[in-house]
C-alpha cells in the first residue's frame, strides 16, 4: 500500500466516521412494558388510552396486540380499532381473510402475548393485562418504518408487528401484522398434554 493509499484510506475512514456522527441515533434492544386495566372492546374504548397518540411504534404495537383479543366476541369492533390503527390505509379484504385464517379456532394467539398467559391456563392472562413490546439493533432499519416484537409463551422466539411512521404527524401506524403465526395449543386441547 503506497502513501497515497494510506491517506486516501485514512479519509475515507474519517468520512465514513462524520457520517456515521450525524446519524440519528435509533433504540436498540429496547423494551416498553404496557398496562391495560381492561382490553378495548370499542374504537372508543381504545381511542380513550394514553397510548392511542400512537406517538411511538411500541404504542402502536401494543394496542394491535390488544385490539386482536377481541376476535371472538366482534370481528367488526376489531376492523374498526384495527383501521384506526393503521391510519390512512384500511384494512384490506386480503388482511381480513388473514386475520380470519389465522384466529379461526385458534382465538388465544393474540391473548398469549400478555403476562402470565400460559398453554396451561388457556392463555388466560393475570389482571391487570401487562404486554412487553422490544426492539432489535434492525429495528429501525429503514427510515420512518419499525419491525417490532412481541413474546407468545406458546412460541420459542417473538414475533414481529411492521408499523410505518407518518412524517406529517409523527405517529405509527400499523402496517402488517406479522405475529399470528401458530404457537403451542391450550393443554385442554392438546390430546399428547
Amino acid at each position: 500500500m503506497g502513501v497515497f493509499d494510506f491517506l486516501k484510506k485514512e479519509g475515507q475512514s474519517a468520512a465514513d466516521a462524520a457520517t456515521w456522527a450525524k446519524a440519528e441515533p435509533t433504540p436498540q434492544n429496547e423494551t416498553k412494558s404496557f398496562v391495560f386495566s381492561a382490553l378495548p372492546k370499542t374504537l372508543a374504548e381504545l381511542r380513550a388510552f394514553p397510548e392511542a397518540s400512537l406517538q411511538s411504534p411500541y404504542q402502536t404495537a401494543a394496542l394491535t396486540v390488544a385490539a386482536l383479543c377481541r376476535y371472538g366476541e366482534d370481528r367488526e369492533a376489531v376492523y374498526e380499532m384495527l383501521n384506526f390503527l393503521k391510519g390512512p390505509e384500511p384494512l384490506s379484504n386480503y388482511e381480513k381473510q388473514f386475520l380470519n385464517d389465522r384466529l379461526a379456532g385458534k382465538l388465544y394467539k393474540p391473548f398469549s402475548f400478555f403476562d402470565g398467559a400460559t398453554p396451561g391456563n388457556g392463555y388466560a392472562p393475570a389482571a391487570p393485562c401487562r404486554i412487553t413490546v422490544s426492539s432489535t439493533p434492525y429495528s429501525f432499519s429503514t427510515e420512518n418504518w419499525a419491525t417490532l416484537y412481541v413474546r407468545s409463551s406458546g412460541a420459542d422466539a417473538p414475533r414481529p408487528i411492521k408499523l410505518r411512521k407518518k412524517p406529517s404527524t409523527g405517529q405509527w401506524f400499523l402496517n402488517e401484522i406479522q405475529c399470528l403465526s401458530d404457537i403451542r395449543v391450550p393443554e385442554a386441547e392438546d390430546p399428547w398434554a
